[in-house]
């Protein structure tokens, strides 16, 4: 009969790692919902964006014809009936885009308290293992401090694209130059202060937690 093995070494985790090993696979979860989320408002608000712009050229053709074609009172008797109706319909868009970004907004904050979340476990992370770290990561690879940098990455990003958000918001109503409008349009679709790696950072950080296969 062979004798137990008196020098292995059994660990068992402490509660907390257990704990920030659940709450940071949760955070990279929200991550990615958040960013789905974030993705389907940002089409909804192009669609409402594109019909405000059309809406707009239209009218501004239609204005030019009945200019053209009447004269005096005539004119200014077709061009008001015609702009009461843009008007209503325009207010109604611009109240529908406000509302995507106030969606937005508050996405946005769920996100930096998400982030906050993360720099929370990573204290205690610190606190408990010093500026070195743990010896062993809580999931593959990754050192800890690596899933905060990557949520302040993230929260910059959307942070700087609803800012940009904003402004498109206020001036698309008040934009009458076509060129202009296309610009605005153009960069609520290609959202340029999110990166082609937000997306690619994101899945690695789902890879290294266990929500997807390696």
């Amino acid at each position: 009969m062979e004798a137990p093995c008196t020098n292995s070494i059994f660990i068992t985790p402490r509660k907390t790692d257990l704990n920030s090993a659940r709450k940071i696979k949760d955070n990279a979860a929200d991550w990615h919902n958040f960013m789905l989320k974030w993705e389907a408002f940002n089409n909804t608000g192009f669609s409402i964006a594109n019909r405000i712009v059309n809406m707009k050229l239209s009218n501004q053709r239609q204005s030019e014809i009945m200019r053209e074609a009447f004269e005096g009172e005539d004119a200014n008797s077709n061009l008001g009936m015609s702009n009461f109706q843009y008007n209503k319909e325009l207010e109604e868009c611009c109240t529908e885009l406000l509302d995507i970004l106030d969606k937005m907004i508050k996405l946005e904050l769920k996100m930096e308290k998400l982030c906050a979340t993360t720099k929370g476990i990573v204290d205690l992370d610190t606190y408990q293992y010093g500026e070195s770290g743990r010896e062993m990561p809580l999931f593959h690879t990754w050192p800890i401090k690596y899933f905060y940098e990557i949520s302040v990455q993230l929260t910059q990003m959307y942070k700087k694209e609803l800012q940009l958000k904003r402004i498109i918001v206020q001036e698309i109503a008040h934009t009458s130059s076509s060129d202009l409008m296309m610009v605005e349009l153009s960069a609520w679709l290609y959202q340029p202060y999110i990166e082609e790696k937000a997306r690619l950072i994101t899945e690695s950080m789902l890879l290294e937690t266990g929500h997807r296969s390696l």
